[in-house]
C-alpha cells in the first residue's frame, strides 16, 4: 500500500528561532508521527523517500532524515523491499482504523517558500565540505543543479549568509570559508562572548516547563549515551544554543549570535560520524549543569558555566574536524569550486 496522501493535523508550522532556517525534517517527522499515533496511517502502510519528498514538496535529504528518525522512534520499520512500513507496534497508536485515502486532504507544509524546499540540503552539503576546504558558491550552477530560478538560488545564498556559512570576498564572490583551526577558534571566541550575555537576558523569560524538559532529556541522553544518533545530538545542541537563547528579547544581540551558528551547522555533519569516533559526548553533562543552575535561579553561574563550556568545546571541535576529515571524502558538486 503506497503512501499517497497525508492529512493536515491542524497545527501551525514552527517558527525559526534566532535566524535559523526551518528544520523541514522535524516538521515532516511530527506530521507523520502524529498520523501514525492517531491511526490515520494503518500498520503496514508503505513509505519511501520519493513519495514523502513529492508529497511535502521538499528535497529527498530532509525526507530521508525524517524517515530515519521515524524508524528510530518506532513509528516505522524497514520494509522487506525498498523503503519503510508503518510499524504494527508504533508508539501510542490509536485503536481506530485509518480513514480511507480518498477522505484524506492534500498536505503541503504551510507557506513553504521555494528556497526553503532546498535550503536544508544546500546548507548541509556546504557545511560538510567546509570541514575540508574553502569553497566559492556559484549561484548559476546552484540554480541549474536544483532546477530552480536564479532568484530562488539567491534567496538560498542570502540565508546562508545570515547563518554565517558564506560571505562575500573582495571581488564580491560568495565564499564558504574553510573550518580551519583559526576560523573555528574565532567563531568560538565570538560565541563565548555573546551567548552568556544572551542567556542572562533570556533567563527571566524561559518557561520552567522548558527547563524541566531539557534537564530530563539531557539526563536520559547521558544514561543512553551509547545509543545516541547524530540527529539526537543535533537536537540537544539546539535546545540550549538556539531554543533557550531564543527567549532573549534583544533582537540585535540575537542577530550577532547568528553569525557563529555556522559551527552548529558544521557539527550537524560531524555528529553523523560521532558515534564511530567518540564515546560519551562531553557537552551533555555541561549542558545539564547550565540548565540546573537556571532552574535554581542562579543565572550568573549558569552564564559562567556556558562560557566555560564553549571555551573547552573549541578544542574538541577542532579535534573532531581533524578526525572526520581523515576518514570522510564528500563527492564533488557543480555549484562549489574549491579554493586554493
Amino acid at each position: 500500500m503506497a503512501l499517497e496522501r497525508l492529512a493536515e493535523p491542524g497545527r501551525q508550522r514552527p517558527k525559526a528561532t534566532g535566524g535559523a532556517a526551518p528544520r523541514l525534517y522535524q516538521q515532516v517527522f511530527e506530521i507523520i508521527a502524529g498520523q501514525v499515533s492517531q491511526g490515520m496511517l494503518a500498520p503496514g502502510t508503505r513509505v519511501n523517500e520519493s513519495s514523502v519528498a513529492e508529497q511535502f514538496g521538499i528535497s529527498r535529504a530532509p525526507a530521508r532524515q525524517a524517515l530515519v528518525e521515524l524508524e528510530r522512534r518506532g513509528f516505522l520499520e524497514k520494509s522487506l523491499g525498498r523503503g519503510y512500513a508503518v510499524s504494527v507496534s508504533a508508539p501510542d497508536k490509536a485503536a481506530a482504523p485509518a480513514p480511507p485515502a480518498e477522505a484524506a486532504e492534500e498536505l503541503r507544509l504551510t507557506q513553504l517558500s521555494s528556497w526553503e524546499k532546498i535550503y536544508g540540503e544546500v546548507e548541509s552539503e556546504i557545511a560538510a565540505r567546509c570541514s575540508f576546504a574553502g569553497w566559492r558558491v556559484n549561484e548559476t550552477e546552484l540554480a541549474r543543479f536544483y532546477d530552480v530560478s536564479r532568484t530562488v538560488a539567491r534567496d538560498v545564498v542570502g540565508r546562508l549568509q545570515q547563518r554565517g556559512i558564506v560571505r562575500k570576498d573582495d571581488r564580491s564572490r560568495w565564499i564558504a570559508p574553510a573550518m580551519t583551526p583559526d576560523h573555528v577558534g574565532e567563531l568560538y571566541e565570538l560565541r563565548w562572548l555573546l551567548e552568556p550575555v544572551a542567556l542572562e537576558k533570556a533567563a527571566p523569560h524561559v518557561p520552567p516547563a522548558l527547563l524541566a524538559a531539557m534537564r530530563a532529556d539531557l539526563e536520559t541522553a547521558v544514561e543512553n549515551a551509547g545509543e545516541l544518533t547524530g540527529p539526537d545530538l543535533d537536537r540537544l545542541e539546539e535546545d540550549l544554543h538556539v531554543t533557550l537563547l531564543g527567549h532573549c528579547r534583544n533582537r540585535t544581540l540575537m542577530q550577532a549570535i547568528s553569525l557563529p551558528q555556522a559551527l552548529l551547522v558544521t557539527h550537524r555533519f560531524l555528529y553523523q560520524w560521532m558515534p564511530r569516533l567518540f564515546g560519551t559526548e562531553p557537552f551533555l553533562a555541561e549542558h545539564s549543569e547550565v540548565v540546573g543552575r537556571l532552574q535554581a535561579g542562579k543565572i550568573e553561574e549558569a552564564a559562567q558555566l556556558l562560557k566555560r563550556h564553549l571555551q573547552v568545546s573549541r578544542e574538541r571541535a577542532i579535534d573532531r574536524i581533524t578526525m572526520v576529515t581523515r576518514q570522510v571524502h564528500p563527492h564533488d558538486l557543480p555549484y562549489l569550486e574549491k579554493l586554493d
